[in-house]
């Protein structure tokens, strides 16, 4: 059988309502014809945060199975993937648009999706099982950060991960997390460090909940605008730290991006004493590109 060579993909702003802002992601609606390597290649061609192939499902009760890559390697769950393609699944009529809740299949394994609202939909990923990891130096996370240990709060940065580890680190204010950056060497900080961080996320809290950034050069990403697969460990962090409730039902937001001009508004929401029941991580999703990749020779 010939491969084709033509593939239709769309490109979305994700946890933005405004075009041009929030977390490009490029969704590739049929990928079973590519395989992994070319998928690869595709997600470095585009060099976005990351990129998704959709495909059918593997386990009885999913919509679909994603395959997520950023331009370096393939992961096995990322939030604005999640979110983004749950939006083009609804807006493509492969998930019936009146569907409240549908469960995507990724490596991970299968992650529950939530949608409120019909016209401008807020979808929700339920976060994955999420685990504490090391503690870190504060001063050594300060300098490689570019950082003073006085711009950090009184809390020992520290790994939690829900599928990829972030390491946290909390700071005073919004000054200083607009000032903090993260480059490759910076990046020795996780030497020998297991598991290895996929990145730093710095943020300072307020009122409304964290306003954050996410460094992550080792995989190709010298920023992020809104990582949803950090923003569940965030809530845990912030938890465990008394920097937010950890009472049932209790709502936040991660704004995140805005030093790179790409704001982007996470939201948070606790179910259960502590997030026992999970934690959601939801988004707005604003359509962009209708595009076609040609692979053909």
């Amino acid at each position: 059988m010939t491969r084709r060579s033509t593939y239709h993909y769309e490109v979305v702003d994700v946890f933005t309502d405004r075009p041009l802002e929030g977390n490009p992601l490029a969704v590739f609606l049929d990928g079973s014809e590519l395989d992994g390597s070319t998928m690869q290649s595709i997600a470095q061609e585009l060099n976005l945060s990351e990129t998704v192939f959709v495909l059918p499902a593997t386990q009885a009760g999913c919509a679909a199975r994603l395959r997520i890559f950023t331009p370096r390697q393939e992961l096995a769950f990322a939030g604005h993937p999640t979110v983004g393609t749950s939006f083009v699944l609804l807006k493509r009529g492969i998930v019936p648009s009146e569907t409240e809740r549908f469960v995507l299949e990724e490596n991970i394994g299968p992650v529950p999706i939530r949608v409120a609202g019909q016209m401008k939909p807020l979808i929700w990923l339920t976060t994955p099982p999420i685990q504490i990891g090391q503690k870190f130096d504060r001063g050594k996370c300060a300098n490689a950060l570019g950082l003073g240990a006085e711009d950090l709060l009184d809390c020992e940065p520290q790994t939690v991960s829900a599928g990829n580890p972030f390491l946290f680190v909390a700071l005073k204010n919004k000054e200083a997390v607009d000032r903090a950056w993260l480059d490759l060497s910076g990046a020795t900080l996780f030497k020998g460090a297991e598991p290895h961080p996929n990145g730093v996320f710095v943020f300072a809290h307020r009122p409304e909940g964290a306003y954050s950034r996410m460094f992550a050069p080792e995989h190709g990403i010298a920023e992020d605008p809104a990582t949803g697969s950090a923003t569940g460990p965030l809530a845990v962090y912030m938890m465990g730290n008394h920097l937010v409730s950890g009472l049932s039902g209790t709502r936040f937001i991660s704004e995140q991006g805005t030093k790179m001009g790409r704001r982007s508004i996470l939201h948070v929401q606790i179910n259960g004493e502590q997030g026992v029941e999970g934690i959601e991580v939801g988004g707005h999703v604003t359509p962009l590109v209708d595009a076609e990749m040609h692979l053909g020779r």
